[in-house]
């Protein structure tokens, strides 16, 4: 039986829906890894606690406002040409109905981080080429300097978002517009050419790799790879916001292997004894790395001084 219930309505404040789940969700760290962090010109959380974000569905754009009711209850306000796809969609891109019955951990951090944050949810929101190009911004570079990036690029080509969004919230741009970013105005926001070059073979092949989202992981990573400058992490990351994927793991982040390690086992890993550490919670890996995430337990001790920033955009 399906453990949603839905709601709709329309007026002045947008069309609406109201989801209603048995098992809690929490809508904060659920959404969170839609965000690229503080300034990002997609996503805003408001001083009343409302989640905006404005997407580009195969419909038209959408604004859309998720408020959390209680720990069972969300309301959806949407926006634009897109409203009536994403609120239709919304349980899913919440992965409402998923199930979690064979996720049984047996470290004691993560059995109490999973008892501490029933409400987490992965994301699945379809959207393959809105996950990828930050994904691709972020590889093999400070996220700081990546995010900066976004923001450049997003606030120069994106379009206002539609309805009573928030001053400056912006629709990121279309596989049209990422593929006619002159090779200067990336370098112009400190993104190298094998970087902007992935972004603009990956927008080239939008139509096809937005039918990655129903596909099975496997099938979907094999077919995202195939770009070249696509490589494991990248599809991990895009798997996590798209695809739902609660055992996309980021193989081949700079500092994953540690903080799992660390965490876990009180000494670092490498990525390969992360991954046959972690092989037992198939096809959970990723969920696991965001209880620890949010409950606190992650962390690594800080040795020396974080690499500093390089900026090329000027050179």
């Amino acid at each position: 039986m399906s453990e949603v219930m839905v709601e709709s309505g329309a007026g002045r404040a947008g069309s609406t829906r109201t989801v209603t789940t048995s098992r809690p969700i929490d809508l904060a760290v659920t959404l969170a890894p839609l965000s690229r962090g503080p300034g990002d010109p997609c996503h805003r959380l408001t001083a009343d606690g409302a989640q905006w974000h404005a997407s580009r569905m195969p419909s038209g754009p959408v604004t859309f406002r998720l408020c959390q009711v209680d720990s069972h209850v969300i309301e959806a306000s949407a926006w634009g040409a897109g409203t009536a796809e994403f609120l239709d969609g919304l349980a899913r891109m919440l992965c409402i109905e998923e199930d979690i019955s064979d996720f049984v951990p047996e470290h004691p951090k993560l059995r109490e981080a999973h008892r501490r944050c029933p409400g987490l949810r992965m994301l699945r929101t379809g959207l393959v080429l809105e996950a990828l190009v930050p994904a691709v911004l972020e590889q093999k570079v400070h996220t700081v300097s990546a995010r900066a990036s976004w923001r450049k690029l997003v606030r120069q080509f994106g379009t206002r978002a539609p309805g009573p969004a928030p001053e400056g919230l912006l629709v990121a741009p279309d596989a049209e517009t990422w593929r006619r970013v002159p090779s200067w105005t990336f370098h112009r926001a400190n993104v190298g050419p094998q970087r902007a070059q992935t972004i603009v073979r990956a927008a080239r092949a939008a139509a096809a790799l937005e039918r990655c989202a129903d596909l099975a992981p496997a099938e979907a990573a094999r077919r995202l790879r195939s770009i070249p400058g696509i490589g494991v992490w990248t599809v991990a990351e895009t798997a996590q916001r798209a695809f739902g994927d609660a055992d996309a793991l980021s193989v081949g982040d700079f500092h994953l292997a540690d903080v799992v390690g660390w965490t876990l086992l009180g000494h670092p890993m490498t990525d390969e004894e992360m991954i046959d550490y972690l092989e037992p919670l198939r096809p959970h890996r990723y969920r696991a790395v965001r209880l620890l995430e949010i409950s606190g337990y992650a962390g690594k001790p800080k040795f020396g001084p974080r690499t500093p920033l390089t900026d090329h955009s000027w050179h």
